[in-house]
């Protein structure tokens, strides 16, 4: 069965997509994508290492090319569809262009900042509030990270046995 252009699992394997670049380039395979009414508004991945940027997280590159198609950095009404569950940094840039839904695919249990390491769009500090779902197409945005880092620490494996003569 197809899915439909306006689900969150469409735009959820567009940033698996995504993510997908991401990985190509040796970055962590992040991708994220901003819709607004079924419109793709701006898209990334992550690219700190590539980019020289340690800001380069897939969110802020997505925000920062939705926000710069728009001409306004306030994204009122759009959702941010991310692979991997935001860190605190993307957080407070998500709730600084006013993004109204954040839908996530897996969760980062180290330095996620909606519901595993911290609670932060549940602060009561904050001045936008961010609808939240977590867990679409969870276990294929959890398998590209998983193959990523397994086929990172085999590559490490392999150079040490290289280097210390054993093959």
């Amino acid at each position: 069965m197809p899915v439909s252009e306006n689900s969150d699992e469409y735009w959820m394997t567009r940033a698996l997509s995504l993510a997908a670049q991401a990985a190509s380039l040796d970055e962590v395979p992040v991708g994220a994508v901003v819709v607004r009414d079924g419109v793709e508004l701006g898209s990334g991945f992550n690219a700190p290492i590539s980019g020289c940027d340690p800001t380069a997280h897939a969110e802020i590159c997505a925000l920062r090319d939705a926000a710069t198609k728009v001409n306004n950095y306030r994204l009122t009404g759009a959702t941010l569809y991310v692979t991997l569950e935001p860190c605190t940094m993307c957080v407070g840039a998500i709730v600084h262009s006013r993004i109204s839904r954040l839908v996530y695919g897996t969760c980062e249990p180290k330095s996620g900042a909606v519901e595993s390491a911290r609670c932060t769009l549940d602060e009561p500090h904050l001045n936008w509030q961010v609808e939240t779902t977590g867990g679409i197409m969870k276990d294929e945005c959890g398998q590209i990270i998983s193959d990523f880092f397994s086929r990172r620490r085999a590559e490490i494996r392999q150079r040490r046995k290289q280097s210390s003569g054993k093959e």
